[in-house]
This record gives structure tokens, C-alpha cells and sequence, in this order.
């Protein structure tokens, strides 16, 4: 069933090695859901991890993105223009929006992206998350939730494969009482959620710009990246000023569930193509179930591991 819900994700020049593989199958997990598919393609490079592999990646990111049958292709806009309509929708007419967070991540792109669907519903999506349960109604059900409980802010299907008996094995969250696979939190994840923008404006109306703590002052201040916190941060303080939830649930039938990878490495990427067809037929171990990031019972994560050890930021410091 289509719902009058635009599909948007993210991509940038730095994700193509990934989104090669996962982008048609966050387009198949979704396709059939949603009436718009809506692709925004940031070329905005900072400093920092985000930046990798980005020259090379460039001109591909946009051969996939316009690849996707029916999508439409925006790049990031950063002109003056755009970022007052985006500070007047989400910021209260506070301008200027940072461009990125404190560690070089995206910021402004997220809230252009939201500003340019169609839809009121916009059903978001990072470009490295990956699927299982393949529910056709999961969307419906989640607008009907939103529809009845508004005190639901963002929903998101269940963070992991599901367990027997509904725990959450990575996760804090509050369940609904005789309703194992649903599960309420009070802060709010940018990987992945679906917001609608008037229940925003009603409930929250403009968010607050705030400085990281003081390391991530540091952090920022040596990498020459823009002083902002996180913008799920920013989010959650709204939230929990104003009672409102994150609902992330299974539904009914197979459901829906979702999974993100917490690194990259070569054992990663080679186990990729098999990753999207065991998430796609639910073929995982029982060490993954209850586990919103793949573990080491998927992945060999020890590579990634050691090289991020090896370069934080106070590491480059010392050695400059």
C-alpha cells in the first residue's frame, strides 16, 4: 500500500562503497510502502572520519543515486537562501544553521532534507542501515500509531532482529505492557526515524542550537569543524521537555527490524552482498537477536577496532 509518506536518504560521496550494496535494498525493503522516494546527496566535505574515500566516491554517489527508478535527486544546498528556510522551519528563524556537528558528521543536511519532501510524513533513513522482517504494512501501522498516541513523536521499526521474549539486549527502553515488541524511548536517533513535520511545529515548534561538552569543543576546535552539538541531541532535549517518545516496534506478522553496522572494515565490506540476503530472509545467529548494531557474530569488527584506537583525535594531537 502506498502512504502518503516521502522516503528520503541520505548519501554523500564517503558512503558509496556501502550504499552500492545497500541502497537497493533500502529501495526494495521500502518501495511498495511509500509515495515518493526522495535521495539527498551532500557534497559539503569536512574534516574527520566522514571525509574518507570522498574524491573517489564523488561521481559515483550520484551514477547510484540516480540509478534508483523514479527517485528524485537533490544535492545539499548551502546557500544563504536555503538555510533560512530550513532555520525558519526548525530553528524558530535562528540562522545560521551549522553546517556540521563537532565531529565533521552532517547537521544542516538532515533538516534540508527534511524540508524538501513532500509529504508531511517523512520516513528518514541513513544510507548504511539494513532490513529484515520485510513487512508490507509496517509504515500504515506506525501512521495509525502516530494517529492515536500523540505524544509519539518519531517511530521506527525494532532495533534488531527480534528476540523470543522481546528484550532489547543493547538497548534501555520501557515496553508496553503485554506487548513484547514494542518499545518507547525518550531520546531520538538520526539513523533512522519517521516524523511527522507538523507534529513538530504543534509540539516542539523551533530547537535550540547548544554546544558539545568541553572535549568536543577540543575535538572540534583541532579538526576545524563547526562547534554544534549533535543534532539527536537537540532532539532529545526537546522530547523530554515536552513528554513526547521515540516508538520503535516490530508489528505484525514478520514485522520489520532494522540493523547498522558501528564500523567499517574489510571483513565488513566483503561480507556485505551476504549481510543484505541473510537480513532479507532472516537467516541470523541467535548472538545477533535483541542487538540494533551488527556484532562479531556477523562481523570481525577487530580491524576497525584497532585503527580507531590508533587515530582519535588527541592521538593526532600529541603526535603533531
Amino acid at each position: 500500500m502506498k502512504n502518503p509518506v516521502t522516503l528520503q536518504i541520505s548519501l554523500a560521496p564517503s558512503d558509496f562503497r556501502h550504499a552500492r550494496q545497500l541502497l537497493p535494498h533500502q529501495i526494495r525493503t521500502w518501495r511498495d510502502q511509500v509515495s515518493e522516494i526522495l535521495l539527498t546527496v551532500d557534497l559539503h566535505r569536512s574534516a574527520g572520519r566522514f571525509s574518507t574515500h570522498w574524491e573517489e566516491g564523488r561521481k559515483q554517489i550520484f551514477e547510484l543515486a540516480r540509478s534508483i527508478e523514479g527517485a528524485q535527486v537533490i544535492e545539499v544546498d548551502y546557500g544563504a537562501a536555503a538555510m533560512q528556510r530550513v532555520a525558519n522551519e526548525f530553528f524558530g528563524g535562528n540562522a545560521p544553521v551549522p553546517v556540521k556537528d563537532f565531529r565533521g558528521g552532517p547537521y544542516f543536511s538532515y533538516f534540508f532534507a527534511l524540508s524538501q519532501a513532500t509529504f508531511d510524513h517523512v520516513l528518514h533513513l541513513d544510507s548504511d542501515m539494513l532490513f529484515g522482517g520485510g513487512s508490507s504494512s509496517w509504515l500504515e501501522e506506525a501512521l495509525a500509531d502516530q494517529s492515536t498516541d500523540a505524544k509519539v513523536l518519531f517511530s521506527a521499526p525494532l532495533p534488531g532482529p527480534p528476540t523470543e521474549d522481546g528484550q532489547l539486549c543493547s538497548q534501555e527502553a520501557s515496553r508496553l505492557s503485554g506487548k513484547p515488541h514494542i518499545h518507547d524511548f525518550d531520546t531520538m536517533s538520526t539513523r533512522l526515524f519517521l516524523l511527522s513535520r507538523n507534529r513538530f511545529s504543534q509540539k516542539i515548534g523551533a530547537l535550540h542550537q547548544r554546544r558539545p561538552s568541553v572535549r568536543s569543543v577540543i575535538k572540534a576546535t583541532i579538526e576545524k569543524n563547526p562547534r554544534a552539538d549533535l543534532p539527536e541531541h537537540l532532539f532529545s532535549a526537546a522530547m523530554q521537555e515536552h513528554g513526547l517518545i521515540r516508538r520503535e516496534f516490530l508489528g505484525t506478522s514478520a514485522g520489520m527490524w532494522h540493523l547498522h553496522p558501528p564500523y567499517r572494515c574489510a571483513d565488513f565490506f566483503s561480507k556485505l552482498p551476504s549481510l543484505v540476503n541473510r537480513c532479507e530472509t532472516d537467516q541470523l545467529p541467535a548472538e545477533q537477536r535483541g542487538y540494533h548494531d551488527i556484532n562479531e557474530s556477523l562481523v570481525d569488527w577487530s580491524e576497525a577496532r584497532t585503527r580507531l584506537r590508533g587515530n582519535r583525535w588527541w592521538r593526532r594531537l600529541l603526535k603533531r
